[in-house]
């Protein structure tokens, strides 16, 4: 039977990070938060901080980081669309001889215009996808050790954005044409695989880990984007203005992923996708929800094995 189903969490749309961890005591906890820095990102540093954890921000931009967080967090260098970056700063962590609690695999980028990294990847695909799943498997010693200690979870960001196109198993480099769109869709749907994935090889070693949709906000996360796409899509007005009243505040949108990583709400479940602070229902159609596609374990399973062949990095080989 699907644990993809409701649980009556109590909280929702309006729920903000500090609201869902009212009573939790996250002393002694460390959380690594990719693009903890920026938009989703620093709002659920702050919150985790605020909560008593010891915050571990990679950034693709450092001196940034280490200016808008202050004291708040300690900032390493990260380049999630660089293997060799990603391998650094999991062998300067793992030397650090520390254990993990909880890891968000936050940044990410959107609708970008054709990029090529590594050798010659989709961006959006290396950079959301490819660069997380090395990253969480060359920090695998830390996060066992951090499950051991009372579990671990793992937190992938992904997106309604799932919706716009499942693993194009043939062409997931888009060699026979781009669409940003259908681009995101696949890293968004490759995110929730690997959630899938990783709790099913994970969950015995007490690391579970979920996916979720953080909801509609205006973030950094838009910077490819004409404003006219954005007019178009109802999402602004012509002044820049906020138009969408589905759409959250950041305090708001990084509720379901500090949700996701500390409520013990979901003590027992893993591999499910979550929105609104919530279990999401399956859903087909146009309704709230995931799609099928993007739970389903054989292309989870299948999505790990290419992966771990294109980055040559697999905790579990």
């Amino acid at each position: 039977m699907s644990a993809q189903h409701k649980i009556g969490s109590g909280f929702g749309h309006d729920s903000t990070a500090d609201d869902v961890l009212a009573g939790i005591d996250l002393t002694g906890k460390l959380a690594i938060v990719t693009g903890g820095y920026s938009g989703l990102g620093l709002e659920t540093t702050k919150a985790l901080a605020k909560a008593g954890a010891q915050v571990v921000v990679p950034a693709r931009r450092p001196d940034a980081a280490r200016e808008l967080l202050g004291d708040l967090a300690e900032v390493d260098e990260l380049d999630l669309g660089s293997l060799e970056s990603v391998k650094a700063f999991a062998e300067r962590f793992l030397a650090s001889g520390r254990s993990v609690d909880i890891v968000i695999d936050n940044a990410g980028i959107m609708a970008s215009p054709e990029t090529r990294v590594g050798p010659g990847w989709e961006a959006q695909f290396a950079t959301n996808h490819l660069g997380h799943f090395a990253l969480v498997n060359r920090l695998w010693p830390a996060i066992s050790a951090g499950a051991a200690d009372g579990g671990a979870r793992v937190v992938s960001v992904s997106s309604t954005g799932h919706r716009r196109s499942d693993i194009r198993w043939d062409d997931l480099e888009f060699r026979l044409g781009y669409d940003k769109w259908e681009a995101y869709g696949q890293a968004k749907t490759a995110n929730v695989l690997f959630a899938v994935q990783l709790d099913a090889l994970g969950k015995d070693s007490g690391v579970r880990a979920f996916a979720l949709h953080p909801g509609g906000i205006l973030t950094p996360l838009q910077r490819h984007l004409e404003k006219q796409e954005m007019v178009d899509f109802g999402w602004i007005d012509e002044d820049g203005n906020a138009l969408n009243p589905a759409f959250k505040s950041p305090e708001q949108g990084a509720a379901t992923q500090v949700w996701a990583a500390t409520s013990p709400q979901l003590d027992g479940l893993g591999g499910v996708f979550l929105e609104d602070c919530e279990v999401a229902e399956v859903s087909s159609d146009e309704a709230p929800g995931v799609r099928p596609y993007a739970i389903d374990p054989a292309a989870a399973e299948r999505l790990w094995t290419v992966s771990a062949q294109l980055t040559g990095v697999n905790a579990f080989g």
